[in-house]
């Protein structure tokens, strides 16, 4: 489940970037590759490519200029170059990036089959080639997955992992842990042609390829008009040109065997046209195709609602399909693709889920709910909590950007929605939902956390609990409807309302002790009630996440439902068990909690605020802050 120390075989562009990614997170990584020259090409490339970031932090004024070159030897010196498999014996995760071709890619895994250790994870950075096909080389194929970087060391954020027919829970747990340390989302995808982020991306561009041969177009000026309406990050055919012709016309064939027709091939070459198109017309047919395909994939099940947007927008630089669908209305959506679908063919065809939806009143944010909820609250709501009441039923909306992080604020928000909500005889259950897509609470707000004074931490900690305390005795049950991260506070926060739907993107984990602190919300207490002390014990102190499935397995969440379902699912719990006997209600709870959790909690936070005065602790969270690797002395 840990990655210690990394390999990765090729030397070429994608190889050297993922190296450089590794060992700048702090994890030694030996590369390798056939050539010898290869290899001195690329350690050259990572030591400019790190020193240049680092002068950049410098220039900034956010890292000071010997810090920089001690961070810089640092990185390098994790680095090692091996032509064999010398080194490969002790490596928990090895990562193949060399070119796409099944039968040199089999033979590499072969190869690691027998270099590494039995428990050792092995992955592709392919971007389209199945994983299943390349795991029939290993005598384990359920630790072998996909790992999708996309460009590992520029701007984009998240990573495919693509689970193979036969990868284990096991391998993917170390993915994900592995990618949460180098600081990059985890878009998880079933093993499909194109997986989630090629196969929307392909989807879009390949229209306006087509486009271009059939009218003639100018590939500049469409360029640009794509760029300036901020419909994606980089035009269609400079996207063509930077991934190099050869391979895109390679990934488009695999996705025409496939899929057939819908996708098109870039243009054999690029000349200059007409600019005299209507670029509003470019940019709909653009969305639109984006939004068709990320539909398409969402309904076939490679991925949840969640990380087809994430893909999207991180990996393939567009504007999240499904989320831009909510925000324009899906019947206007619908309209649009009907006009689209007789002006350009098929491939625009409205998808079945949209007319579902549609069909089922889940017409966009404007209706509350559409791919995601929307919030709809009360008149007057306003802050970082929102009331939205719904008869018996209320939702507590949580929208504190950009982390749904837990300040005094958001504190507050809770004490005041829960104030009226109590007030109200209507009301039996509360749900607690995120107004952010791609999260629930990824914890508390460090930084706010580490500008207060002692007293001040006290009454934060102090106020948390009395609010849950008083949730906990009460008539109204409480339900945490978790998208996303739910990570340290987040976590805790949803432990201590009563039950926990997870959306199936969803995500737990207590971080705490690697940043040289402990939960002080309730995790050292309410995880061991939940899952034993056993379990609850390896989670504090790995500090490791776990998704929705395993959180259900383990009796974290008492359910687990689709991204887009989730809102749904939670209320359908919300108004059965608002029509249950309130006395008989807060009985239970308050009997089911017991005096001995409120002594445990009581030493938790004594023991959170003498931890978090200790040297380790400002040492963890000034790591955090830089992004940089702790180190701890135990002081």
């Amino acid at each position: 489940m840990f990655v210690y120390r990394a390999a990765v075989v090729g030397a070429g562009r994608m190889g050297a970037q993922i190296a450089q990614l590794i060992a700048s997170a702090g994890i030694p990584v030996v590369l390798r590759d056939s050539d010898a020259g290869a290899l001195e090409s690329a350690l050259e490339r990572i030591r400019a490519a790190t020193a240049g970031a680092l002068e950049a932090l410098v220039a900034r004024g956010s890292l000071e200029a010997q810090t920089a070159q001690e961070e810089l030897e640092r990185t390098l010196g994790l680095l090692s170059a091996t032509t064999g498999y010398e080194g490969f014996g002790d490596v928990e995760l090895a990562i193949e990036a060399i070119p796409d071709r099944v039968e040199l890619k089999q033979e590499v895994f072969t190869e690691l089959d027998a270099a590494t250790p039995g428990h050792a994870v092995l992955a592709s950075a392919t971007s389209a080639l199945s994983i299943t096909e390349l795991a029939a080389a290993c005598a384990k194929p359920e630790r072998v997955l996909g790992l999708h970087f996309f460009d590992p060391v520029a701007r984009t954020r998240a990573v495919e992992i693509v689970e193979a027919l036969e990868t284990s829970p096991e391998s993917i747990a170390t993915a994900a842990s592995f990618l949460a340390t180098l600081r990059r989302g985890a878009i998880r995808a079933q093993d499909t042609p194109g997986f989630v982020v090629n196969r929307i991306l392909f989807a879009a561009a390949g229209e306006l390829w087509h486009a271009q041969r059939e009218d003639d177009l100018d590939p500049a000026a469409m360029d640009e008009a794509i760029v300036a309406a901020k419909a994606a990050a980089v035009g269609p055919f400079a996207f063509a040109e930077r991934l190099g012709s050869e391979t895109a016309r390679a990934l488009t064939t695999r996705l025409r065997d496939a899929y057939g027709g819908r996708f098109h091939h870039p243009p054999d070459g690029l000349y200059a046209g007409s600019s005299d198109f209507d670029a509003t017309e470019l940019t709909s047919r653009w969305e639109l195709r984006a939004f068709t395909e990320a539909c398409l994939v969402l309904e076939e099940g490679v991925a949840g609602a969640r990380e087809i947007d994430l893909g999207a927008a991180a990996g393939a630089g567009l504007r999240p399909p499904l989320q831009s669908a909510d925000a324009r209305g899906l019947i206007e959506t619908l309209a649009h693709l009907e006009h689209a679908a007789a002006q350009w063919g098929e491939p625009f065809a409205p998808p079945l889920l949209l007319e579902r939806l549609i069909a089922q009143g889940r017409t966009g944010a404007a209706a509350g709910q559409g791919f995601f909820p929307s919030p709809a609250p009360d008149q007057g709501e306003e802050g970082p909590v929102r009331l939205e009441t719904r008869g018996e039923v209320a939702i507590a909306w949580i929208e504190n950007p950009p982390a749904n992080s837990i300040t005094f604020e958001l504190i507050e928000g809770l004490e005041r929605v829960w104030a009226t909500v109590s007030a109200n005889e209507r009301v039996g259950a509360l749900v607690v939902a995120s107004a952010n897509p791609a999260l629930f609470c990824a914890g508390a707000d460090i930084k706010g956390f580490v500008a207060m004074d002692a007293a001040a931490q006290s009454g934060f900690v102090t106020r948390m609990h009395a609010l849950v305390h008083e949730m906990s005795c009460s008539r109204i049950v409480t339900i945490a409807a978790v998208n996303g991260l739910a990570y340290g506070g987040g976590c805790e926060l949803a432990m201590a309302l009563d039950l926990r739907i997870a959306a199936r993107s969803a995500s737990f984990g207590q971080p705490e002790v690697k940043l040289g602190i402990i939960p002080g919300f309730g995790g050292t207490q309410r995880l061991a009630r939940l899952i034993g002390s056993g379990r609850a014990l390896e989670l504090n102190l790995t500090g490791e996440p776990i998704d929705a499935l395993e959180a259900w397995e383990l009796g974290l969440v008492n359910r687990v439902a689709e991204d887009h379902e989730l809102l749904d699912v939670a209320l359908v719990w919300a108004r059965r068990l608002a029509a249950q006997a309130p006395l008989a209600v807060a009985a239970i709870k308050r009997l089911s909690c017991g005096a001995d959790l409120d002594s445990g909690l009581a030493a938790e936070a004594q023991a959170f605020a003498r931890v978090f005065a200790s040297e380790d602790a400002r040492e963890g969270i000034d790591a955090f802050i830089g992004k940089r690797t702790p180190r701890f002395r135990g002081a």
